[in-house]
């Protein structure tokens, strides 16, 4: 996917209707281009930890995803060699909207960040940043 493809998001759309995982999830797309990405998903109990939080895992899960779809709107499909995730408060609410942005693109790396919101009465409040180090692969 280069920057020239007429529509990137539905491009970023169709990739993640590929991935079972992203399906379970119940991982939208909600904007996709220039090297940027925003996906959200629905508070759903078995996405939860014990305590009632969503899973540490899923919060990686969705910095990982964003900053991969961010990266695939400049390089195409990516994977990642690093991420990194910072947890800064309990991940509680109704919503959870990722926002990445490519901070770095290469011929062989791409380097991204994302911030992760909690929506809860339509107030957003940031639960964890992460960065990723992601790798172009042919298609």
């Amino acid at each position: 996917m280069a920057t020239n493809d007429p529509d990137p998001l539905a491009l970023i759309r169709g990739i993640n209707e590929t991935a079972a995982f992203n399906r379970w999830c119940g991982i939208q797309v909600l904007s996709a281009g220039d090297g940027r990405a925003e996906i959200a998903v629905v508070w759903r109990e078995d996405l939860g930890q014990y305590a009632g939080f969503l899973h540490a895992g899923l919060v990686g899960a969705l910095i990982d995803t964003a900053c991969g779809f961010a990266a695939a709107t400049l390089v195409g499909r990516v994977l990642a060699s690093h991420f990194a995730v910072n947890c800064l408060r309990p991940a509680v609410g109704e919503r959870f909207v990722a926002r990445a942005r490519v901070v770095k693109p290469g011929r062989t790396q791409v380097f991204t960040a994302c911030e992760l919101f909690a929506v809860a009465a339509g107030e957003e409040k940031l639960v964890a940043t992460g960065e990723t180090l992601l790798t172009p692969v042919a298609s």
